[in-house]
């Protein structure tokens, strides 16, 4: 539970100090919303970009504390921790085949994290993003409600940003809604999508939809192919900063993040992008949409897709 009403200012630790981890770092001094312990296994690395960011505030004017470490007893009194620490994809390798190299690196770091600051609500944003929360979750022996992954957040950004450049609208009117796993099998919704209110099922025929939703279920892996030597950061960075300050303020916002199921759309036991309810508590509620049958399927099929992950990393690390 994120610390109310304090004096003291609220905290933020982020493990794993590459370019989603100080990005992500920067966003939260630059916004204002908390300090920020960035935690890497690189000795000085962290210390480095800390120190960077902190002689930035003269410009950006702000007053937040950015410290380095690789220590994780400077984790304790963090409301939120975010994790970003393990291998990112690399072109021809698809989410899943990074399971057995994040499986053992999230688990350590889970374990290690919440021993220091148990009363942390934890996000993560290390792929594959739905098997590695669940991980986290069994690792951390926390309630549920205080595990979630950070992707339907940055699926839906995506699907914004193609809606806006097929119609050529501003970004500001539009609102989508991904769901599912963080994959090639997430289930984009159209006509929950909207520009002013208007579903884009209105606005573009079906064949402009098909293409925009499979550039979406692509997004991760087409800025992979273009970079050839590492992944996106300022979309993920900006997505989980929007889950960050939503604890933080207590927005009760609705966004769609990886949360548990337990019997919504059908599923058990299995952390999936679904719309959820953020505030001081972490997921507060599960919003269970009336889905059709069709949207009900593909998101059972990607599912599936994530229990096999699941069962990867279980087969490989345990989840005692």
């Amino acid at each position: 539970m994120v610390k109310s009403h304090q004096a003291i200012a609220p905290s933020v630790g982020i493990i794993g100090a590459g370019k989603v981890g100080s990005t992500l770092a920067q966003r939260i001094a630059e916004k204002d919303l908390a300090d920020v312990v960035l935690l890497d296994v690189i000795e000085g690395m962290p210390q480095g970009i800390a120190l960077d960011l902190m002689e930035a505030r003269g410009v950006e004017r702000h007053d937040r504390q950015l410290i380095g470490t690789n220590n994780y007893a400077d984790l304790v009194d963090c409301d939120i921790v975010v994790i970003t620490a393990g291998k990112p994809r690399t072109p021809g390798m698809s989410r899943e085949e990074l399971v057995e190299i994040n499986t053992k690196i999230v688990k350590s770091v889970v374990k290690e994290a919440v021993q220091h600051c148990p009363q942390a609500i934890f996000m993560l944003v290390t792929n594959p993003l739905d098997v590695m929360t669940y991980l986290a979750w069994k690792a951390s022996g926390l309630d549920s409600s205080r595990v979630m992954g950070m992707a339907g957040v940055l699926d839906s950004a995506r699907f914004q940003t193609f809606i806006s450049l097929e119609l050529g609208c501003s970004i500001a009117d539009i609102q989508t809604l991904v769901l599912g796993g963080h994959g090639d099998l997430m289930v984009p919704l159209p006509r929950f999508s909207t520009v002013r209110g208007i579903p884009i099922t209105e606005l573009m025929d079906q064949a402009a939809i098909d293409r925009l939703v499979e550039r979406t279920r692509k997004g991760g892996a087409e800025i992979v192919q273009l970079m050839k030597t590492g992944s996106a950061y300022y979309a993920p960075a900006s997505s989980v900063c929007l889950m960050v300050e939503a604890v933080l303020h207590n927005q009760s916002r609705f966004m769609p993040v990886a949360g548990y199921l337990q019997g919504q759309y059908g599923l058990n036991d299995i952390y999936m992008g679904i719309p959820c309810q953020l505030g001081y508590q972490g997921i507060e509620k599960i919003l269970e949409l009336p889905l059709a049958e069709s949207e009900i399927a593909a998101l059972h099929e990607s599912a599936t897709s994530v229990r096999k992950g699941i069962e990867m990393a279980e087969s490989l690390v345990g989840f005692d």
